[in-house]
């Protein structure tokens, strides 16, 4: 999840959802709301957040600047919410999977599987991670602090696991926890600046092709799978 090291302000061309502007001018308003987080979700995934005006997501959305408003006191307040959803989402599949107590490359092999499946229906809130982790860090009063808390909790999830599989003897003993992590993680999501949903693989291929990778290598040889 991070991207302390990877926000030098590459963009991605991503594949805009089929929205209709009318939208955020019918149905209740949850539904306007959530149809707003979308349209500027796109826009900051495409633009970049900085660079996304709130005029713009209005335009987008065919409301008036002032009728965003209504349902959002700022920009910030939007792009919290596209990042806690995401955030609560996978943090929440990570806890789930860590309770099944199972083998512990068998638990590390599920939680590749559930970073990989968040890349299409969070593809532009891990967009806007990578792309601007250090310009909202960087905002005053501390309010994106939980960006790092969240980084924080998953690395020791992902840490105490490798370590489990190093005691269990699945694991290698000769390689650093939190490096492969980050490693790991790294790999995860750069994934979501070249995949494309319609493609030769899908994200649940691209899961198993990287878990086999990440487990029985790349050279030949006898090797076990670990696959679950």
């Amino acid at each position: 999840m991070n991207t302390r090291k990877n926000s030098g302000g590459a963009t991605t061309t991503p594949v805009r959802r089929q929205v209709t502007k009318r939208a955020a001018s019918s149905g209740s308003a949850s539904e306007r709301r959530d149809h707003l987080v979308r349209l500027a979700a796109e826009l900051f995934a495409r633009k970049g957040f900085q660079a996304t005006t709130v005029r713009e997501i209005a335009e987008e959305a065919g409301i008036l600047s002032g009728s965003l408003y209504h349902h959002f006191d700022s920009k910030e307040s939007i792009v919290d919410e596209v990042l806690t959803t995401f955030l609560d989402d996978i943090v929440g599949r990570y806890r789930v999977a860590l309770e099944q107590k199972g083998e512990p490359v068998a638990i590390l092999s599920e939680m590749v599987r559930i970073g990989f499946g968040t890349l299409e229906p969070h593809r532009a809130a891990i967009t806007v991670m990578q792309n601007d982790w250090n310009y909202l860090r960087s905002l005053p009063g501390g309010r994106f602090d939980y960006l790092v808390k969240a980084e924080d909790e998953v690395e020791r999830m992902w840490v105490e696991q490798i370590r489990l599989g190093q005691a269990a003897g699945q694991v290698r003993a000769d390689v650093d926890p939190k490096l492969t992590y980050r490693m790991i993680r790294d790999t995860i999501w750069v994934t979501v600046r070249w995949f494309r949903p319609g493609g030769r693989l899908d994200t649940t291929g691209l899961a198993e092709h990287y878990i086999t990778v990440l487990f029985d290598g790349l050279a030949t040889g006898e090797r076990s799978s670990h696959r679950v």
